[in-house]
């Protein structure tokens, strides 16, 4: 029974991780026919500025009273930025064309709102916890059409006429409500909302009438398009709007599958898993080899030396037994190092752990990231533990100074590139830059939760008994041979690092297309596989590369065993910069600053995440190979 239960138990993860299943955020919210359902606002977005900004920077039609909705630390951090909007929405009742209200705008008004529309902007609505979409259809390579949807609107569009630009503002929208009814109490539920904007230039009797609809305001009529050009100094513009719902067979718990596979290739995202699974079997190949053939040869030899009268010269690995557990140089540094790695380890390992199990979902606005910001906070009581056993074993004597470097490395050089990209955000104007009371809520829990639980994890660290080592180390350094150019530790570095990249490419392309081109991501299922992959991989080059290394007599393997695995920091920026340039259109230096400025704090993550993957791989391999035979 018991092995049937847990059976069971197995299958039921491997279907919630396989079929991506996710928990709704919010219970399901049921609507009485008439009754008002709130059109919420967010922040404007481009992918070619990546400069967010507020909806009402823009002319557009206000409410009596502008009033902001409560976000969490993860919206804040995103530059999401919801407020209410005066339009109208009755549950079950149709609009044909209602007109919102007429807006006079100035040279100005008209200046920004050519600009905004160049730089591709697009507007984002809510309706129900839904956001806004524009449907449109995508063909495979089998030549299958699936419907789809693009995330909000675009604000306008631009057109060129010889050396004349001409931009035109959308100032009609279409509102398309998906809705069920519950078969209990027969209330509406949303199930999806489509958009379909267009740019009408009213005449200018509906305009001095303000009654635009219904006489123009139907889209079967071919009128021309509201123009923002500068050229035209002032002008009033008619904003109006239809509403029309239509009902669907979608369970209300299934209603973000559509907004989902807006990103969703998963022929693709197997074809990642099964080029991972190659390097994998590769390295583990040659593990297996280094284990049960060349280790295990080398450990019956010198167990026979053993047994002999006359000892015969040690070679290879043996050799350099007296000083394999030498302190490396830097031992504060390397314990800050590896303390940080299980910080962010830990950190990373709970959130996807928890997003494979849905609470994370789409529905759930900013939660991954308000949810890695408290993990990371309070993963720092095993930064401070770990980093003091090792610094401990190292035999430092400075436990506080190792303490408050694990406690200041990695948050204050997130920091520093933190503050840098939010003065410039605040510069431009956008919703991007933290507010001044967020930024004080982010200080007071790195130095008011971070550091004392570094400090108490470093406490009961150093109370800890050290793991005695049976192998004694010698009081003068053996001289390490001169190496082949190959065998560089630089070299070797660089090459250890490609394999783990190699690991994880192809879903960095979708990771940092839902970043930058404010896509979806929800395959956390996928993307924990590949995690397994990344950490089997980068422990077994580690080891791989870290056995050649004392063969070849060189015991200076504590900092090349982190780094070795970490130099995929390196490669996995290259790419950010590679996709900066191949499939990003940036137009401006600030958003350079910011997508490098981001970048860089990804990769440094991953270096302290891979390195300490690959480091404690390593001290795990060694202490167990020394330990497997009988010194003197």
């Amino acid at each position: 029974r018991k092995c049937a239960m847990k059976l069971r138990i197995f299958l039921l993860l491997c279907a919630i991780i396989f079929t991506q299943a996710y928990l709704p955020g919010v219970a399901p919210k049921g609507y009485a026919d008439g009754e008002a359902i709130p059109l919420k606002v967010n922040s404007l977005t481009s992918v070619h500025t990546q400069l967010p900004y507020k909806y009402y920077s823009l002319p557009f039609c206000r409410p009596a009273e502008i009033q902001d909705v409560a976000e969490n630390l993860g919206e804040i951090l995103l530059g999401d930025r919801i407020e209410n909007s005066p339009y109208a929405i009755h549950a079950g009742v149709e609009t044909n064309c209602k007109l919102l209200c007429r807006v006079n705008l100035q040279e100005k008004d008209l200046k920004l709102l050519s600009e905004r529309v160049k730089e591709d902007y697009r507007v984002h609505w809510l309706i129900d916890n839904l956001p806004a979409a524009t449907p449109k259809l995508t063909i495979d390579v089998s030549g299958k059409a699936t419907a789809v949807y693009e995330d909000g609107f675009p604000l306008g569009r631009k057109e060129k006429l010889g050396d004349v630009k001409n931009y035109y503002i959308n100032n009609h929208v279409s509102i398309k409500i998906l809705y069920n009814r519950d078969p209990v109490d027969s209330l509406i539920r949303v199930v999806g909302v489509e958009v379909d904007p267009q740019s009408v230039d009213y005449p200018d009797k509906a305009k001095k009438q303000m009654d635009a609809c219904p006489e123009f305001g139907s889209p079967s009529h071919d009128l021309p398009q509201q123009s923002v050009n500068i050229a035209l100094k002032e002008t009033s513009v008619l904003f109006t709007y239809s509403v029309l719902w239509e009902h669907k067979d979608i369970k209300w718990a299934s209603r973000w599958d559509i907004y989902l596979l807006m990103s969703n290739d998963e022929q693709i995202h197997w074809f990642s898993i099964l080029n991972s699974l190659m390097i994998v079997l590769f390295l583990t190949g040659m593990v297996a080899m280094i284990m049960l053939r060349t280790l295990h040869s080398d450990l019956v030899r010198y167990r026979e030396m053993e047994n002999q009268e006359d000892l015969q010269e040690e070679t290879g690995w043996k050799l350099v037994h007296g000083d394999v557990f030498r302190p490396p140089s830097n031992p504060m540094l390397l314990s800050a190092f590896v303390g940080t790695g299980v910080q962010v380890f830990a950190m990373t390992v709970i959130s996807m752990l928890f997003s494979i199990l849905g609470f994370w979902s789409p529905a759930n606005r900013g939660a991954l990231l308000t949810a890695m910001v408290f993990l990371f906070v309070f993963m720092g009581l095993f930064a401070g533990y770990f980093s003091a056993r090792l610094y401990k074993q190292f035999g430092g004597p400075h436990w506080k100074k190792n303490t408050l470097l694990t406690a200041m490395l990695y948050p204050g050089i997130n920091f520093g590139i933190f503050f840098v990209l939010n003065l410039v955000l605040a510069f431009k104007g956008s919703t991007g830059a933290v507010p001044f009371g967020t930024l004080v809520a982010l200080i007071a829990l790195w130095f008011g939760i971070s550091v004392p639980l570094v400090f108490l994890g470093s406490y009961f660290g150093f109370r800890r008994t050290s793991e005695e080592i049976k192998i004694r180390t010698n009081q003068i350094p053996r001289q390490i041979p001169e190496r082949v150019w190959y065998a560089h530790p630089l070299l070797m570095i660089m090459i250890g690092g490609v394999l783990p990249f190699g690991a994880v490419f192809i879903e960095l392309f979708f990771i940092f297309s839902s970043i930058w081109l404010h896509q979806f991501y929800y395959l956390f299922g996928f993307l924990a596989i590949v995690f397994i992959i990344l950490i089997i991989t980068c422990a077994e080059i580690s080891i791989v590369l870290c056995y050649f290394q004392l063969c070849s007599e060189d015991y200076h393997w504590w900092w090349r065993s982190f780094l070795t695995s970490g130099a995929s920091a390196f490669y996995v920026f290259l790419y950010a910069l590679f996709y900066f340039y191949t499939k990003l259109q940036i137009t401006q230096f600030v958003s350079v600053i910011l997508y490098i400025g981001y970048s860089l704090i990804m990769a440094l993550g991953f270096f302290f995440l891979t390195g300490f993957v690959g480091f404690w791989s390593c001290l795990l391999f060694v202490t167990k190979i020394y330990s497997s035979i009988k010194l003197e």
